[in-house]
């Protein structure tokens, strides 16, 4: 199949996770014989922190805006058996009218930002990303969130035929190697900064490190604010780029997800750093969230922790037993949770959508 993308990005992981999830499914998609076509508005905070330029075999359209790249687009629409805008689309409008006043076989949306689009939506705000109408138009809906977030895609915005295409990770990419004394850590933290994120983190990053001076703690993302309440034994790497990911997990004795709010709230929502720290071999502590068994086993697969108490405790597991655990997890998730698993469940949407409207 050739498939046309709109996205945020896939050349820039600085601050989103958009792009190493498209990378692995992109390189997926291709070892399955598909084509993608990605098309990706050249911004200034992406391109400054570009950290991929191409992928052999497909093609990445950049452009400075939809009116320079708009001939290109509908060409590569035209002969597209699957064209998709996602979310956070910088021209999420003018590609949304485009794929939907086109004759590809499947015309596709997926939302990564579910549980972000309703709760906007529950807030009475405006969702750029989003068309006027709603996605009744599109022939499939994909949801990087499952559980009830699939409901209200069809009761909420009049989605017609929904699946979830959960998040993954690129074996090849991820996976241990050796450590760096950068990154090592008892307890490390992948992840931007983000408000809605501080409360956990306040309960099982800053305080067990205030509690536990003897251990050494590591955070490494972007936009974190000069106020942030930083501890002599918290050190910092203000950007960790994806070719550094398997390092610095792999580094950890035990490295902590925390899951944003509205995720967290709505459940079912698995961040793609779970899996990568999982492929990487690390133990693995989180956040407890609505559907967490359907992807890691807790207590077997991974330390799951609602306050300081719990967080402390699995800072205080021997080695022996945090190993037991991250090789269950690795095993898990490559069993289940590789981007090759999902573009496979990509491919099958695809067909189910596509029997649906009768194409051939």
């Amino acid at each position: 199949m050739k498939l046309v993308v709109f996205g945020l990005t896939i050349t820039s992981s600085w601050g989103n996770g958009h792009a190493t999830l498209w990378r692995g499914l992109v390189r997926a998609l291709g070892a399955r014989g598909h084509h993608v076509v990605f098309f990706e508005r050249d911004v200034p905070y992406y391109s400054l922190h570009r950290d991929l330029t191409a992928i052999p075999g497909h093609e990445i359209q950049l452009y400075d805006s939809w009116r320079d790249v708009q001939e290109a687009a509908a060409r590569h629409v035209r002969d597209a058996d699957v064209a998709m805008v996602t979310s956070y689309c910088a021209d999420a409008a003018d590609a949304s009218a485009l794929v939907l006043g086109s004759t590809a076989a499947v015309r596709a949306f997926y939302d990564l930002d579910t549980p972000v689009t309703l709760s906007r939506l529950d807030a009475g705000a405006a969702v750029d990303y989003l068309p006027p109408q709603g996605l009744g138009g599109f022939d499939l809906v994909l949801s990087y969130t499952g559980g009830g977030a699939l409901s209200a895609l069809r009761a909420r915005l009049g989605a017609r035929f929904v699946r979830p295409l959960y998040g993954s990770v690129d074996p090849d990419v991820h996976r241990p190697t050796a450590s760096r004394a950068a990154f090592e850590a008892d307890l490390s933290y992948l992840g931007t900064y983000a408000e809605d994120r501080q409360a956990p983190l306040e309960a099982l990053f800053l305080e067990p490190a205030r509690q536990r001076q003897d251990l050494r703690f590591v955070i490494g993302g972007s936009m974190y604010p000069m106020s942030f309440a930083w501890r002599p034994n918290i050190y910092y790497v203000s950007h960790v780029p994806p070719q550094d990911h398997p390092a610095f997990f792999s580094s950890s004795r035990l490295t902590l997800n925390v899951t944003r709010a509205a995720m967290a709230a709505m459940g079912h929502c698995p961040s793609g750093r779970l899996f990568e720290a999982a492929a990487c071999g690390a133990p693995i502590l989180t956040d407890p969230w609505e559907g967490l068994d359907a992807f890691f086993e807790p207590g077997r697969e991974i330390f799951v922790a609602d306050n300081t108490e719990h967080a402390l405790a699995a800072l205080a597991c021997d080695d022996e037993e945090r190993r037991r655990v991250a090789a269950a997890a690795r095993e898990r998730t490559l069993d289940c949770h590789t981007a090759e698993r999902r573009v496979f469940d990509l491919e099958r949407a695809i067909e189910e959508a596509c029997s649906r409207s009768e194409c051939t």
